[in-house]
């Protein structure tokens, strides 16, 4: 995001109900079965939304000066620019509106045309159809919304250029179009491929004059070139939004994925009450009582706030706590193996609070985890029987980080899980602990089918990145990429067990009582993606399974992610982070390493209590 534009102090913890294109497709066709007008909708729309542009670059421009004995408040000299870009849909009748209301308010307004014909611009005679959902036409024999829209502008003057026009004049030395707002109406939430032609030519135009002018860049419901159900952006192409002003519901692709880099800032205008239309629209039987569901639940619920936790009674000792058993940490023929792996899960157990810890390792990392975690029990990793008896007697389990990859590492694997299966105890596995899954899931090991049924009952959590999800899935990176809601629901389908797949907008899917619950986590940044920071997450991960004092919600998966989030920006001070402290020293995305999240880790888990 190149401006920060501050929209409010205050972040925001409630959760949100996020939703993909077809359920907003099916929300604003109930609001029509219901008697309202889509042009209507369209006008109320344009019409929140100027007044969010409005608010936006006030917040933006108007600068603080000071004199001995007071604060002076003043504007720029020049008239307010916005420099509209429209498409041929329903989100360029938008586009057409909002210059129409931003004239009226005294802008200097001037449309930049995508995609439109000099006879798109002939629009005698002609009636208007409406009911017709956003970003899907009316009837070709009839003008749609769009048109209508088109219509309200011109006739109130407002100045427009055809982007083709202005591309074919002047070639590589196209006008500078100087803006202080650029608005982008080009696509609405159907696009599913990558802009191509005149559209690209359009969307680099725009980008790259945002930039030259120092400009605000709002999005008009979603970044055209973003995909609203996935959050994938083709080849790099998308408007780069400062400010996104999505309607009618939030969109799933704003949060994960690309969806996080190309957004900004996201502005909620809800126009209908879409939860009440669907229930009457399901009561009234006017359309399927399937769609109608399908529309009102959502795809997932974006987190931006932990679950706060009870200070400990002080009638307690370690073992009130919980015991982590970590395994992993390995060394096979020909490596100086990853003990690495294991120390850092182990530590951020203890950072996040477990009474006590054992880690099974190979021994020649004893002496290197006794250094660095004095705190720590150890056990020779191939000692089977002391394992077995130590997962008796834990909490939880957590193992992979480290594991290696042999065919010894694979049979105590399976050997270790099954042990814990058998006692009962919680299961986290990571990195080389998914390498053997998908191994064993090939081969139709017995293992996967108790894995999957043990998972039912009891709290097994699976934390891959793309790369070892695509390996679970028999399936390319990109692939899972594409799709990041599919993929996840897939794992939970083939192995049980609650998952989260990290990445950009990290996503939890967690089973209870049946039922999936899917979870967007809004937090983190790119310097954690670095090396070991999925050890960190299993360790937290760990670390709050074996706490027994803490609640449910409290000891959940989505939890974990959260806490890790956050810890990570703390250190880089991330905007709008409450838990962050501008008097701590910052490592920076650039330099953070996964061995600086412990101490961020204990500071984050000591904000939470009240």
């Amino acid at each position: 995001m190149r401006n920060n534009t501050n929209l409010s102090s205050i972040p925001n913890t409630k959760p949100i109900a996020l939703y993909n294109s077809e359920q907003v497709y099916a929300m604003e066709q109930a609001w029509f079965v219901e008697g309202y007008d889509s042009f209507g909708l369209m006008k109320q729309a344009a019409w929140q939304m100027t007044q969010q542009i409005e608010q936006i670059y006030e917040q933006r421009n108007v600068s603080t000066s000071y004199s001995a004995n007071t604060n002076v408040y003043h504007r720029s000299a020049h008239p307010r620019r916005a420099s509209i870009w429209v498409g041929r849909g329903n989100n360029g009748g938008d586009g057409w509106l909002i210059a129409y209301y931003l004239q009226q308010a005294g802008w200097q307004v001037e449309v930049i045309t995508v995609g439109f014909s000099e006879n798109d611009f002939d629009l005698h005679d002609q009636s208007v159809t409406s009911k017709t959902p956003r970003g899907k036409d009316s009837d070709s024999r009839n003008i749609t919304d769009a048109t209508k829209a088109l219509q309200i502008a011109l006739a109130s003057n407002c100045h427009y250029q055809r982007f083709e026009d202005i591309i074919n004049h002047n070639g590589s030395d196209k006008r500078k179009f100087p803006a202080d707002v650029y608005i982008d109406a080009l696509f609405g939430i159907g696009l599913d491929r990558a802009p191509e032609g005149v559209y690209k030519s359009a969307i680099n135009a725009f980008n790259s004059l945002t930039q030259q002018n120092n400009a605000l860049a709002i999005a008009v419901d979603i970044p055209s070139g973003l995909v609203a159900s996935t959050g994938e952006v083709f080849e790099r192409m998308a408007i780069q939004a400062d400010v996104t002003l999505c309607l009618i519901a939030r969109k799933f692709g704003l949060h994960t994925k690309d969806g996080t880099d190309y957004s900004g800032d996201i502005v909620d205008i809800p126009l209908i009450p879409y939860q009440k239309v669907c229930q009457q629209t399901v009561s009234h039987h006017m359309i399927a009582e399937k769609n109608a569901s399908q529309a009102f639940t959502p795809v997932a619920t974006l987190l931006t706030a932990a679950h706060s936790m009870q200070p400990r009674r002080q009638n307690s000792y370690k073992g009130s706590y919980g015991h982590v058993l970590v395994i992993g940490g390995n060394r096979v023929d020909g490596s100086q193996g990853m003990g690495g792996a294991a120390i850092l899960s182990a530590a951020s157990t203890m950072a996040t609070g477990a009474g006590k810890i054992t880690v099974a390792c190979h021994e020649a990392f004893h002496g290197s985890l006794l250094t660095s975690l004095p705190d720590a029990m150890t056990v020779n990793l191939h000692d089977a029987s002391g394992v077995k008896g130590l997962i008796k007697q834990a909490s939880v389990i957590a193992i992979g980080m480290g594991l290696g990859r042999d065919k010894k590492a694979k049979a105590l694997f399976i050997d270790y899980v099954q042990a814990a299966i058998e006692n009962e105890k919680s299961i986290v596995i990571d990195a080389d602990g998914l390498y053997y899954l998908a191994s064993l899931h090939r081969e139709n090991h017995e293992l996967i089918t108790k894995l999957r049924e043990y998972s039912a009952n009891h709290r097994v959590c699976l934390t891959p990145h793309s790369g070892e999800t695509a390996r679970l899935l028999e399936q390319k990176v990109s692939k899972i990429e594409s799709d990041r809601l599919q993929a996840i629901k897939q794992c939970a389908a083939a192995y049980g067990g609650d998952w989260v797949l990290k990445g950009a907008g990290s996503l939890v899917l967690e089973q209870e009582e049946g039922k999936e619950r899917v979870y967007v986590c809004n937090v983190g940044n790119a310097g954690m993606a670095t090396a070991g920071m999925g050890d960190v997450l299993s360790g937290v991960t760990a670390g709050l399974l074996a706490q027994q004092d803490l609640s449910a919600e409290a000891r959940s998966l989505h939890q974990a992610v959260l806490i890790h989030g956050f810890a990570g920006d703390v250190l880089v001070n991330q905007r709008n982070n409450h838990y962050s402290d501008t008097n701590t020293l910052l490592v920076g995305q650039r330099g953070l390493q996964a061995q600086d999240m412990l101490a961020a880790i204990r500071h984050v888990m000591q904000l939470m209590i009240v």
